[in-house]
């Protein structure tokens, strides 16, 4: 077996743990395989539109699963994603300085990593309300600038608020934030569709892999795991992801 075999190989083992940890609290990965592939030395040319298409594989299995076990709520989604989706492709197209939005977002996501962990015993007791249309509307084009921006679907930014906020309880949030990620995660491929292709041969192997994880990942986050467990795998992927801004945000400051 050859050396860019088993470097592949390694590569779909570790998409695979990826997708299933993510996907457990209805996120797709996009942040966890683009840590994969820099730590690979890959091009982000290549990076971008392989994240955007496994982050897509693993949504829409999420989607179906999450919507068919019950949890999916129109209502909470809608207004989020109409104004999300066209305010994804404006972020696109700016770009703010490294270390303003990889700080602020850092510290945003430890505090919320802190605030579900600490809370998830007892925060699906509490009685959820409806997002007001118009605060939705606003921060869902706040979210979908945000996601364009950092090249990832948004549903890890639009999770804590939905929980913090009161607006859903943790399952829902799970199934409203896989499928406000699928249609990021399209509409960022879809402005970019020469990217595609840049996608290498072994997402071959990759893809199943992602597939496969999401799967495992899915069943264990609407059948398997309670909602204590849920809630607390959901700090711990905010927590990964503020910590990686925060680092890349010091070391940018630091060589500036």
């Amino acid at each position: 077996m050859n050396t860019g075999l088993i470097i592949a190989l390694l590569i779909a083992v570790l998409i695979f743990v990826v997708a299933l940890l993510y996907s457990t609290v209805g996120h797709a990965g996009a942040s966890g395989y683009l840590a994969v592939m820099a730590l690979f030395g890959m091009a982000p040319l290549v990076m971008k539109p392989t994240a955007l298409v496994l982050n897509i594989l693993v949504a829409l299995i999420g989607t179906i699963r999450f919507y068919r076990a019950g949890f999916f709520s129109w209502r909470t989604f809608w207004p989020f994603a109409i104004a999300s989706i066209p305010a994804s492709y404006i972020g696109g197209s700016l770009t703010l300085p490294d270390f303003l939005y990889k700080i602020i977002v850092g510290v945003v996501l430890l505090y919320s990593a802190a605030r579900l962990f600490f809370s998830a015993a007892t925060a699906d007791t509490k009685k959820t309300k409806l997002a007001p249309v118009w605060i939705a509307l606003l921060l869902g084009a706040a979210i979908g600038l945000l996601s364009g921006l950092t090249g990832v679907g948004g549903g890890i930014f639009l999770s804590p608020v939905l929980l913090l906020m009161h607006w859903a309880k943790a399952k829902e949030t799970s199934a409203v934030a896989v499928t406000f990620i699928l249609v990021n995660s399209i509409a960022g491929l879809l402005g970019h569709v020469s990217a595609i292709s840049y996608l290498p041969n072994n997402i071959t192997f990759w893809a199943p892999a992602a597939l496969v994880g999401g799967w495992i990942g899915t069943e264990l986050g609407t059948r398997v795991l309670p909602v204590v467990g849920v809630r607390r795998w959901l700090s711990v992927v905010l927590l990964l992801a503020g910590l990686k801004l925060v680092v890349e945000a010091s070391f940018i400051a630091i060589h500036r």
